[in-house]
C-alpha cells in the first residue's frame, strides 16, 4: 500500500498530487477509518461512501477560503483528515481529540458546529449572499445527504438557492439510504434520476430552479473531480447529484446493512463480555412490545419515528411486525410531530419517539399544533439529561423545553414499570397531549443492579397500608427557619420570590392528603382523576423527617443514595418520585413543612428554568431550606459523565453534605 497519507497535513499537500494517485489515496483513507471506528466507534456508513467525494472536493476548492458546509456533518471525517487533523483518526493515542462533527474551534476549514439535518443549504445560502453584498469571489459549497434532503428545511434552502444569482454549488450525496431506509415520495425520483443517468424530465432540482448534473460513480476521484472542475466559480446555483456506496469498504454482509453501516460501537476485545442493551433500547423495547400487543384490537395506534428506530429499541422485527402501525418519516422531526397532531384529531392514537436533542427541532410544532390544539398524542422523549455526549447532541435542556411548554403533561418515569403504566395511560386515559421522558441509564443500572428500591403497589390492600404508613410519618410538628436556596455551583442564596409560587400552586395544586411509601393508592388515583391526571400528586417512597429529597426521573437513583448518605449521619430523610415536570403538588409541599426545614431536589438537567427552581418558587419567602441540584446552562462537548455530575455536584455524598449544612447552619 501507499503511504500518501502520511504525508497530508492540509489541502495543499493533496494538490501536489496527481489526479491518478488519488484512488490510492482513498484506499488508505478508508483502511484508517475503518481501524479508527473499530478502536473508537463512529459514524463509518457515511464517511466511508464520501471518501472520494471528499478527496475531490479539496482537491478541485480552495478550502477555507471557499467554505465548505457539511450536512450533520457526520460525514466529516475525511473532511478533518485532509485539513491538519490526521493524527486524530490514524494514531491510536490521539483517538477522541477531534470531536465526530465539523467545529471551527478546531479548524477554520469548518464553518460550523453541526450534528442535526437538512440546515447546509441555507447556511450556504446565508454565507453566498454575504459574500456577493461585500464583493467576494470564493466559491460556497454545501454538502448534502444521507437522507437529510427530506428535512424541511433543506427544501426551504433549496427554495431560496434557486433565486441567489450567485455561485453557489450544492454537492447531493445520494447513497439511497438514511439511517434506516429512505422514506417519502421524492425518493422515486431520485431513483428515476439515477436510473436515467440523470436525465428524467421528473428532476426535483430543475423544477426548483436549480441547474443540474449527475455523477454516476460518485466513488471515482477522476469524474468527481472533472465534475467539480465544470461547476467551480459557476455564477448560480447549481446541483451536483452524485451516486454514492454507503459503507463502501465494509465487507459484503455489512455493506447491505443498512442501519449497522450508520454507526459502529468500538469493537470489544474477544474476551469481553458481549455488551447488554442501553437504555435507550432496553426501555424503548419494552415500550414497543407493550404497543404491539394491543395493535389487533386498536386499529388507530401508530408509531412513528423520525428516521432512528434502531437506537430507540425499534427494531427491524419489530417493524416487519407492526406493519401498518409503524411509519419511518425520514429526518423530518417538524413534519413528525404535526403530523402525530393530525392523526391525534382524526382519532388514531400516535406515538412519536426519538431523542431530546431531535425534538428540539420540533419546537414550534409541539407548542401549536401538538399542546396548543390538545391533541391526544403521545411523545417518547429519549436521551434526556446530561451525558457525555458532543454538543450537537446535549439532551440537558430538555426538561426546559417540554416542561414549560402549556398544555403538555410532561411525565418521568423511574423505572421501566412505571413508564409502561404511563405509557398506557398516555395512550389510554389521558385524551391529552403527553411527553414521556424515557429513563435513561442511572434507572436501568439501579434496576439491573438493585441499587435502589422500587416501591410498587400491585394491589389496592398494599398500596394503602404503604399509604397509612407515610402519612403518619411525614404529616407532622412544626417548621423551623430559612429561607436558602442552592445554586447550581453548590453556593447557597435566598430562594426567588414572587408570583411565580402562585402561578404554579394555581397549575398544580391539588387537594388531599400526602403520598405515602408505595406506589400511587388507589384512593389518590380516585382524586386526581377529578382533573385526570393521576400523575399530578407526588409519592413519598421513603418516610422521614427534617430532609426532603424529591428526584426527578433518572436522577431518582440519586436522591436514594442521598437519602442512604444521611442515615450515616443520624438523619433519616424523605425521598419522593415526583413523577411529572410539568406542575407541581402543592399539596405535598404543604404537608412538606410540618416536619421538615430542609427540600432538596434533584434533576439531572438545566436548572435553569428548569423543574427544582419551580420548587423554590412556590416556598418563596417561607421558612422551608431549598436545595436545587442540577447542571449549569451550558452545553458540554464529550466531557465524561462523571465529571459533569462532580462539576455540578450531582453526587450523593455532595447532596447530603449541603442537606448537613443546611439543616444545621
Amino acid at each position: 500500500m501507499s503511504d500518501l497519507l502520511a504525508h497530508i497535513d492540509g489541502p495543499d499537500d493533496l494538490k501536489r498530487l496527481y489526479v491518478v494517485q488519488l484512488p490510492a489515496l482513498a484506499d488508505e483513507i478508508r483502511a484508517a477509518l475503518l481501524r479508527y471506528c473499530a478502536a473508537k466507534g463512529g459514524h463509518i456508513g457515511s464517511n466511508l461512501g464520501m471518501v472520494e467525494a471528499t478527496i475531490a472536493l479539496h482537491y478541485v476548492f480552495d478550502s477555507p477560503r471557499d467554505r465548505i458546509v457539511f450536512d450533520v456533518s457526520h460525514q466529516s471525517y475525511v473532511h478533518k483528515m485532509l485539513t491538519g487533523r490526521r493524527l486524530a483518526f490514524t494514531d491510536e493515542t490521539l483517538f477522541g481529540s477531534a470531536t465526530g462533527f465539523t467545529n471551527p474551534d478546531e479548524s477554520e476549514h469548518d464553518s460550523f458546529v453541526l450534528g442535526h439535518t437538512g440546515t447546509s443549504v441555507s447556511l450556504a445560502c446565508g454565507m453566498a449572499k454575504a459574500r456577493d453584498l461585500m464583493g467576494g469571489r470564493n466559491n460556497v459549497i454545501a454538502v448534502i445527504g444521507d437522507g437529510s434532503l427530506s428535512s424541511a428545511v433543506a427544501f426551504e434552502g433549496l427554495n431560496e438557492a434557486a433565486e441567489l444569482n450567485g455561485n453557489l454549488i450544492i454537492v447531493f450525496n445520494d447513497n439511497e439510504m438514511s439511517i434506516a431506509e429512505n422514506h417519502g415520495g421524492m425518493y422515486a425520483g431520485l431513483a428515476e434520476l439515477r436510473a436515467t443517468n440523470g436525465t428524467s424530465p421528473h428532476n426535483l432540482f430543475r423544477d426548483m430552479g436549480l441547474d443540474y448534473r449527475y455523477v454516476a460513480d460518485g466513488n471515482d476521484t477522476s469524474a468527481l473531480v472533472q465534475a467539480f472542475e465544470d461547476v467551480k466559480d459557476c455564477d448560480h446555483a447549481t446541483v451536483v447529484h452524485i451516486h454514492t456506496l454507503k459503507g463502501k469498504g465494509l465487507d459484503a454482509a455489512e455493506e447491505g446493512r443498512v442501519e449497522s453501516n450508520h454507526w459502529h460501537n468500538p469493537v470489544p476485545a474477544a474476551e469481553a463480555a458481549p455488551a447488554r442493551p442501553n437504555a435507550r433500547k432496553t426501555y424503548g423495547g419494552m415500550a414497543m412490545d407493550a404497543l404491539a400487543a394491543r395493535f389487533d384490537a386498536e386499529p388507530g395506534l401508530v408509531v412513528i419515528s423520525p428516521a432512528t428506530p434502531g437506537s430507540n429499541g425499534i427494531t427491524r422485527q419489530w417493524r416487519a411486525a407492526a406493519g401498518r402501525h409503524y411509519i419511518d418519516t425520514g429526518i423530518t422531526e417538524e413534519h413528525a410531530v404535526t403530523f402525530a397532531a393530525g392523526i391525534a384529531r382524526a382519532g388514531g392514537t400516535p406515538v412519536l419517539a426519538t431523542s431530546a436533542t431531535f425534538f428540539q427541532r420540533a419546537y414550534d410544532e409541539i407548542h401549536q399544533e401538538f399542546a396548543l390544539n390538545n391533541v391526544p398524542g403521545t411523545l417518547l422523549v429519549f436521551s434526556g439529561g446530561i451525558s457525555g455526549t458532543d454538543n450537537t447532541h446535549s439532551g440537558a435542556g430538555d426538561v426546559v423545553m417540554f416542561g414549560n411548554v402549556p398544555g403538555l403533561t410532561c411525565l418521568a418515569p423511574t423505572s421501566g414499570e412505571e413508564m409502561l403504566r404511563m405509557l398506557a395511560w398516555a395512550t389510554g386515559d389521558a385524551r391529552r397531549p403527553v411527553a414521556i421522558r424515557m429513563p435513561g441509564e442511572a434507572v436501568l443500572a439501579g434496576e439491573r443492579g438493585g441499587e435502589y428500591p422500587r416501591f410498587v403497589a400491585t394491589t389496592a390492600e398494599s398500596a394503602g397500608a404503604q399509604s397509612d404508613v407515610a402519612q403518619s410519618d411525614v404529616a407532622q410538628s412544626d417548621v423551623a427557619q430559612s429561607d436558602v436556596a442552592q445554586t447550581d455551583d453548590g453556593a447557597m442564596t435566598k430562594a426567588d420570590n414572587g408570583k411565580a409560587g402562585d402561578a404554579a400552586a394555581a397549575a398544580g395544586g391539588t387537594a388531599g392528603r400526602s403520598r405515602g411509601a408505595g406506589e400511587v393508592s388507589v384512593d389518590d388515583i380516585a382524586a386526581a382523576s377529578v382533573a385526570g391526571d393521576p400523575w399530578a400528586r407526588y409519592t413519598v417512597t421513603r418516610a422521614g423527617s427534617q430532609v426532603a429529597i424529591l428526584g426527578l426521573g433518572n436522577a431518582y437513583p440519586l436522591a436514594e443514595k442521598a437519602a442512604a448518605s444521611l442515615d450515616d449521619a443520624g438523619v433519616r430523610a424523605t425521598v419522593i418520585d415526583p413523577h411529572q415536570y410539568s406542575t407541581i403538588d402543592t399539596a405535598t409541599l404543604d404537608v412538606l413543612r410540618e416536619r421538615h426545614t430542609v427540600v432538596v431536589t434533584v434533576e439531572d438537567g438545566q436548572l435553569e428554568g428548569g423543574w427544582g427552581g419551580k420548587i423554590a418558587s412556590y416556598y418563596g419567602d417561607s421558612p422551608m431550606r431549598v436545595l436545587n441540584f442540577g447542571a449549569r446552562k451550558e452545553v458540554t462537548d464529550r466531557i465524561p459523565l462523571d465529571a459533569l455530575c462532580k462539576r455540578y455536584r450531582l453526587t450523593a455524598a455532595d447532596i447530603a453534605d449541603a442537606a448537613l449544612k443546611a439543616l444545621h447552619g
